[in-house]
């Protein structure tokens, strides 16, 4: 997966609360047994209301999303961070978030930053006085950098800050292991009955 360390972006402002992932995807389109194409099909429902954020042209090629309160609640289809991912956002920020939703988002590179109501109340107003402004989040520094130069803190595990970081996915993890797999099961190989060969009609 790619690595995230800083990003700068337009930021849309969602102000919607207990945001679930049936909103964020529809089960219609979880069908599709690949990981990419689910970005055109994000908030689906949502996009056919007039004047819905996501259509306005202020936030054409936006990369970070700013909710709040319980994103990402509902059912606990990975697809809801693919849908976003492959839409284009790197990063969503929101109060609190679904523990499930933030898990599956860390294993793909999309990084939840859980900011106090304050700070993301604070960031909505920024982000409604001046349309399509960017913002700028970094996993090195834990901080978001508000349009208005405000910065705001933010704690993340420090396990799931170095993966992220060096964009290491599960695989990523296990490989670097990949000596002491290889040692292990040389150790445990030994002599023992075979499968016998496959044998044709003619050979029994």
């Amino acid at each position: 997966m790619n690595s995230f360390t800083t990003v700068t972006a337009v930021a849309v402002p969602l102000d919607r609360a207990d945001v679930d992932t049936d909103q964020i995807i529809p089960k219609q389109f979880l069908k599709r047994i690949e990981r990419t194409g689910f970005g055109e099909f994000l908030f689906f429902d949502w996009r056919k209301e007039p004047g819905f954020i996501l259509e306005e042209p202020h936030y054409a090629g936006a990369g970070i999303l700013v909710a709040q309160r319980n994103f990402g609640c509902g059912s606990s289809r990975e697809h809801a961070p693919w849908a976003l991912e492959d839409y284009g956002f790197r990063a969503v920020i929101a109060p609190s978030f679904a523990d499930i939703f933030r898990t599956n988002c860390t294993k793909i590179g999309l990084l939840p930053v859980q900011l106090t109501q304050e700070q993301v109340s604070d960031l909505m107003r920024q982000l409604a006085e001046i349309p399509g402004a960017p913002v700028t989040v970094s996993l090195e520094e834990q901080v978001v950098t508000a349009p208005n130069g405000a910065r705001y803190p933010f704690e993340i595990a420090a396990d799931v800050r170095e993966r992220l970081l060096n964009g290491w996915d599960d695989i990523s993890l296990t490989l670097a292991h990949e000596d002491a797999i290889t040692a292990y099961e040389s150790d445990r190989e030994r002599d023992g009955p075979t499968t016998a060969p496959f044998l044709t009609a003619d050979q029994v």
